[in-house]
């Protein structure tokens, strides 16, 4: 098989974002390393799904390695996976920290750092990570596990970003608002679309154009791109 086509690895990519990610890529002619617990084997013979936990290293190793063998590279890594639990913040358990910690923090931390491994032989490569619009609490949300994680992960972002300047490795981000996703029950959606100033949620494919951008704007590393209808700068 050639390896003249580009690669992307997607996390998280079996529903949502995820899977517009995919999708998008998929439309620029990228083939695709697809993970997710539950995703399914695909008829695209450019596209390898991998089933794991992605906290769990040996499902990262599996990624990339899996990846390399079948495509012969890595250009693009976007890291999608994540989980929220919104729960007061004394109501939380150890067993919601590790969760959210397994997923958002320690899924990022291996795949990223075996995918940069891989991009650092080639001297090139992309980093995209979905965060979250979280820089600003908003009432009854109960957002500080997003915000420990999610806020750390754009802090990684930017030092990322400076560190592997200089291997031709860019790192950015994607801050979303609230998506319309599974995780979102559709009776809900008017009142989420008010956390917005421009009045409802965002779409998938909205991230996942954003990510595509990222990933073609050559001179962009460090960036932390929201794309939350206007949440950040203010209600």
């Amino acid at each position: 098989m050639s390896t003249s086509q580009k690669v992307v690895v997607v996390t998280g990519a079996s529903q949502g974002i995820g899977a517009e990610v995919v999708k998008a890529f998929r439309k620029l002619d990228y083939r695709v390393v697809a993970t997710s617990r539950t995703i399914k084997p695909s008829d695209d013979p450019n596209i390898l799904t991998v089933a794991g936990d992605i906290g769990d290293p040996a499902t990262a190793q599996r990624v990339i390695s899996e990846g390399v063998a079948r495509f012969g590279r890595i250009d693009t890594l976007v890291n999608n996976a994540g989980i929220f639990i919104g729960k007061p913040f004394t109501e939380n358990t150890t067993e919601d920290y590790n969760a959210v910690m397994n997923v958002n923090m320690a899924g990022f931390f291996y795949i990223t750092k075996l995918a940069i491994a891989e991009m650092e032989k080639h001297a090139s490569g992309h980093v995209v990570t979905v965060t979250g619009s979280i820089s600003n609490g908003i009432s009854g949300a109960h957002m500080t596990l997003a915000a420990m994680t999610k806020g750390g992960l754009n802090a990684a972002t930017r030092t990322l970003a400076i560190e592997y300047a200089k291997q031709g490795i860019r790192v950015n981000a994607v801050a979303p608002g609230v998506t319309k996703t599974p995780m979102h029950p559709v009776e809900y959606h008017d009142m989420l679309g008010g956390f917005h100033p421009l009045g409802r949620m965002g779409e998938a494919s909205e991230v996942a154009s954003a990510i595509v951008f990222l990933d073609s704007a050559e001179f962009i590393t460090g960036e932390i791109l929201h794309v939350d209808g206007g949440q950040s700068a203010g209600r």
